[in-house]
């Protein structure tokens, strides 16, 4: 998948099927659509591509207001959308950057200097509640007779359901807040995994006992925290096991190297003799929180803190015993 960064660049195609969105998880809903587009896309001869934004629009509107609270939780970093858009077949994406521009360009205006003289739309395809514009002035209805007048197609996807329930970004976010990882990967299809490069951190880990593998979360709000049962991929063969902390560890100095930054921080139950003390960092791994173990605790100690670790790798090893015992069990 080719991805730029806005759409003034020569390397974009000149005509292309397009869907608009956040696309924050990428979840079954958002796959539905995906496969729709790329179909259409086929049958008219030109890439599939996607739209979406960064930051996401009510981030930017939240910031503006000074209003934190209004910023949505946010599923997935930048690198696990565009991760998964890939794996789901599109062929370009444009990520525009939502500013005070876009914000302000009224419908009329985002479908000429975007659509079509920006990306040369054939098709756009929508989700039922689209709206765009300035204001969110422009509906699917001003789209569609955009469409007819300007040359291009323009179709509605109706809203995609998983046991009578609507599979949204907001339900993702609500089950991840809740800790309901068997939730959330219902809705996205697959479990709820964190990517990203191993960076260093404090090291205080390995003088615990408990070395462990850093990723950035790249937003501060994300929509799942605290302490997680785990599987790693990208270090070894197969997925190992592990226990992780995503958030902002409450028990640590906030002015440590990492500077109060939400981190994924990842001791795997198993290591691999391979990699050696330092074969980790710089590698790029992706982390499924599978179990949600407990929420973050502030220990008054290192040796508080020791043991907190201690329990919770014992709680992890007893998930995934209880995991192969019932896999076990289904094969019988």
């Amino acid at each position: 998948m080719q991805i730029f960064r806005g759409f003034h660049h020569p390397g974009i195609a000149p005509a292309c099927a397009l869907t608009i969105g956040n696309f924050d998880g990428v979840h079954r809903g958002h796959q539905a659509m995906l496969a729709l587009l790329n179909n259409e896309a086929r049958h008219r001869g030109v890439p599939s591509c996607v739209m979406t934004f960064e930051p996401h629009p009510r981030d930017y509107f939240a910031a503006v207001q000074r209003k934190p609270e209004l910023a949505p939780a946010r599923v997935a970093t930048l690198r696990d959308k565009l991760t998964e858009l890939a794996r789901c077949g599109v062929d370009q994406c444009v990520v525009l950057p939502f500013d005070s521009r876009l914000s302000s360009l009224v419908p009329g205006a985002f479908i000429d200097e975007v659509l079509v003289q920006g990306l040369g739309v054939h098709y756009v395809l929508v989700g039922d509640d689209f709206r765009f514009g300035a204001k969110r002035a422009g509906d699917y209805a001003m789209l569609d007779a955009a469409g007819q007048a300007r040359g291009f197609d323009v179709a509605r996807m109706n809203s995609y359901e998983v046991r009578n329930l609507r599979v949204s970004s907001s339900a993702v976010r609500e089950a991840l807040g809740a800790g309901d990882m068997a939730g959330a990967a219902a809705l996205l299809g697959r479990p709820y995994s964190v990517s990203g490069h191993v960076v260093h951190g404090r090291k205080l880990g390995r003088t615990l006992g408990f070395k462990t593998l850093n990723l950035r979360f790249s937003h501060w709000k994300p929509a799942a925290s605290g302490i997680f049962a785990v599987q790693v991929h990208g270090l070894a063969a197969g997925a190992l096991p592990g226990v992780a902390n995503l958030g902002i560890r409450p028990s640590l100095d906030p002015g440590d190297v990492n500077g109060g930054r939400v981190l994924l921080e990842t001791y795997c139950l198993e290591w691999p003799d391979s990699l050696g003390e330092e074969g980790a960092y710089g590698k790029i791994i992706a982390v499924d929180l599978l179990h949600k173990l407990h929420d973050e605790l502030k220990y008054d100690s290192l040796d508080a803190l020791t043991q907190g670790i201690r329990k919770d790798c014992d709680a992890a090893r007893a998930y995934f015993a209880s995991t192969r015992r019932q896999t076990t069990r289904d094969r019988i």
